[in-house]
């Protein structure tokens, strides 16, 4: 159950004063709606500001300048209304103190609030943005406009949230400390010590002085203030992290000890030796698997490094202990290849391997169900159609989940309950960085494949400006003439009037008229049949360029392919750019990847695409990529599994990641159910942060 007090944090933001429901729709679109219902109280907490507006300097008319922000003290002279039938024509009021003159100037406003709000003779203290209009001082809508005994309504430092069509900045102020009003004082969940050497604010205290600066920087993520309340999120997450982690573990199941046959089998059939990075992680996941624990391990490998043969040992030992495996991929198209790539080497091992996904209807699909719930299928490869609830197992024993961060951790789940016990293998070919392992996958162990296989060929990378796009499309001509392959990635499908990139469908049109036949197109808006045609043409050669959205990011696997083509390469993640880099190369031949731009430039764009030049380390390229992009977006766009932070700034609090995961650790080794005076005040952190759900584990102990 929730804390009482908390209660109040916990209503609708329609309870505050002065939110109906108008407000009420306003702040649901900015701040995003709770299931059932819009967003509460806590949401607009968690809502902090992006800057502030300093209202300090107040100078005497004489010393004011144009373009600075000032607070001043005025009196009102005159009133200069426009002439009749010229509406476009500003209202001024001129004003003065004994230095200087301002104009004060409005737009469109009604005229009798001018004159109520600056009657003439009246002293008023105005404040907002100074400019020069013909040599003259003026003042365009001023921010705010109070008689002298309401000078304390002009705030010092106004803090400067972000906001939606419709919803001022003064609406979003008053909201907030209508919600500040309502925080409660709750026990003090950080260590003593810890805070007092940090010089950290209590919790309460920490949020009023984030959201009520008293100088500009307290308003910013390096303060004591929002420090202070970054750790308590990332504490957060690290307790309940550890919690799931600590709840899985405990499902106890029978341990999968294999005697090697198939295995060997499968080893005996590669046309290439094993890595020592590849015999490492095999060690780690058997030993994993022989263990009564379920398994929970993240394997992390750069594109090319050999995750799928690592997860197809991984399902053969699982085999070998006379249980079933899932491996599940995010598309069609992954998956399909997925079964291509392990089908010949189970069959050597004498595995039997199954596909399911959207695609296979009626018999066919109700064969495939038939077989696994039967245990005669030992491999079942799918998308998420695999934990839809008319799939069934005999015995699911492992559960391998590709693209990992393609899934949201309830997909994973989903799978994993229809089995007792399920060991789970998560692999991503998107090497993260350690403190964003340890923030959103804290629950999982990790392993690195670092080596690239033997035979893989570095790929040549160059930027080149779009003014050379006819050099380009001859080199793409000449390499397909020497019988080369060509991926060819456009940013977007179709035309957009919005953005001035170059589609998928028009670079085909374009293209076709010099390659003919030998050109395909392949985008996500495609039917799956229709996708797999495409693919199927340009693995067998008909293609010889294929131009493509990303969706042959991740897994397509094409050797003959030895140039990548990507237009508009400043408007891809770094580390997207990386994945689509790692289609080629995958042959004898050396292989290249011209990287197109529209100029100019910004500087992180030119940083991002200086770095792919340098380097072909996925892990330097992620690290990277988190320093100009921040957290939210390290794999390249927005993914269901990466959760966002409400308060943490990567740039700013990522080195308290590993102080939150070790002192999350020390709590649960002394009080794993949260009973002691520290355990209690901790509930409080996991329902502030909305980590309820592990609340739910500690009650179920």
């Amino acid at each position: 159950m929730r804390p009482a007090e908390l209660n109040p944090l916990f209503a609708a933001i329609t309870d505050l004063p002065g939110v109906g429901g108008k407000l009420g729709n306003l702040f649901a679109r900015l701040l995003g709606s709770e299931e059932g219902g819009g967003p509460l109280v806590i949401d607009l907490l968690w809502h902090l500001p992006t800057g502030v507006i300093d209202r300090r300097h107040r100078p005497p008319l004489g010393e004011a300048r144009a373009g600075e922000i000032a607070t001043l003290r005025v009196s009102v002279a005159a009133h200069h209304p426009p002439p009749p039938g010229r509406s476009r024509t500003p209202y001024r009021i001129y004003c003065h103190d004994e230095t200087g003159d301002l104009a004060i100037v409005f737009f469109n406003a009604r005229r009798d609030w001018i004159e109520r709000t600056l009657p003439v003779g009246a002293t008023r203290w105005v404040s907002g943005r100074l400019d020069d209009y013909g040599g003259h001082l003026q003042m365009a809508h001023p921010d705010f406009i109070v008689a002298e005994a309401d000078l304390d309504r002009i705030p010092p430092i106004e803090p400067v949230y972000r906001r939606t069509d419709g919803l001022t900045g003064g609406a979003i102020t008053r909201a907030v400390a209508a919600a500040l009003e309502r925080l409660p004082e709750v026990p003090e969940w950080q260590e003593e010590n810890w805070r007092n050497s940090h010089g950290w604010p209590g919790f309460a205290d920490a949020l009023r002085r984030v959201h009520r600066p008293a100088l500009p920087e307290d308003a910013t993520p390096e303060s004591l203030a929002w420090s202070r309340l970054a750790y308590d999120e990332l504490l957060a997450g690290q307790l309940a992290l550890a919690l799931v982690r600590g709840h899985l573990r405990r499902a106890r199941g029978t341990p999968r000890i294999g005697d090697g046959s198939r295995r060997s089998r499968i080893i005996a059939a590669l046309p290439f030796e094993l890595t020592g990075a590849q015999r490492r992680v095999i060690s780690e996941i058997e030993q994993d698997l022989a263990r009564p624990e379920r398994m929970l391990r993240m394997l992390q490998g750069d594109v090319g490094s050999g995750k799928t043969l690592v997860g197809l040992l991984a399902m053969a030992t699982t085999s070998e202990a006379g249980a079933q495996s899932a491996l599940m991929a995010p598309t069609e198209l992954l998956t399909r290849q997925h079964y291509r790539t392990i089908q010949p080497l189970a069959e050597a091992a004498g595995l039997s391997v199954a596909v399911l996904s959207g695609r296979e209807k009626g018999k066919e699909r109700e064969a495939v169900l038939a077989s696994a719930a039967a245990g005669d299928v030992d491999i079942l490869v799918g998308t998420h159609a695999l934990f839809q609830s008319g799939v069934a197992f005999r015995e699911l024993g492992l559960v391998v989940v590709d693209e990992q961060h393609r899934f949201g951790v309830h997909q994973r789940l989903a799978l994993a309950s229809k089995g007792q016990a399920v060991d789970m293998l998560v692999m991503t070919a998107t090497p993260i960085p350690r403190t964003l392992l340890l923030t959103h996958y804290g629950d999982m162990d990790s392993s690195q494949l670092t080596d690239k296989p033997a035979g893989r060929q570095p790929v040549q990378t160059r930027t080149v400006s779009a003014e050379r796009l006819e050099e380009v499309v001859g080199a793409v001509r000449r390499a397909v003439d020497g019988g080369e392959q060509v991926y060819w990635v456009c940013p977007l499908v179709e035309e957009s009037e919005a953005l001035e990139v170059t589609s998928a469908e028009t670079r085909f049109a374009e293209l076709k008229t010099i390659f003919g036949e030998r050109i395909g197109l392949i985008h996500g808006r495609m039917s799956g049949p229709d996708k797999d045609a495409a693919m199927a043409r340009f693995l067998s050669g008909d293609i010889r360029v294929l131009v493509a959205t990303t969706v042959i990011e991740v897994g397509v696997d094409v050797p003959d392919a030895t140039i990548m083509v990507i237009e508009n390469a400043e408007r891809f993640g770094l580390a997207q750019l990386h994945q689509l880099r790692g289609r080629v190369g995958r042959g004898a031949r050396a292989s290249h990847c011209l990287l197109l731009y529209r100029g100019p430039l910004g500087e992180t764009a030119r940083a991002r695409l200086a770095i792919l030049r340098e380097s072909d380390d996925g892990f330097r390229i992620a690290e990277e990529d988190l320093r100009l992009r921040g957290g939210g977006e390290v794999l390249g766009t927005r993914q269901s599994g990466m959760p966002d932070f409400a308060v943490a700034r990567p740039e700013a609090h990522l080195k308290l990641v590993e102080a939150a995961r070790d002192d999350a650790r020390l709590i649960l080794d002394r009080d794993p159910r949260l009973e002691g005076p520290r355990g209690r005040a901790l509930r409080h952190l996991l329902y502030l942060f909305r980590r309820d759900s592990a609340m739910q584990l500690v009650a179920a102990g």
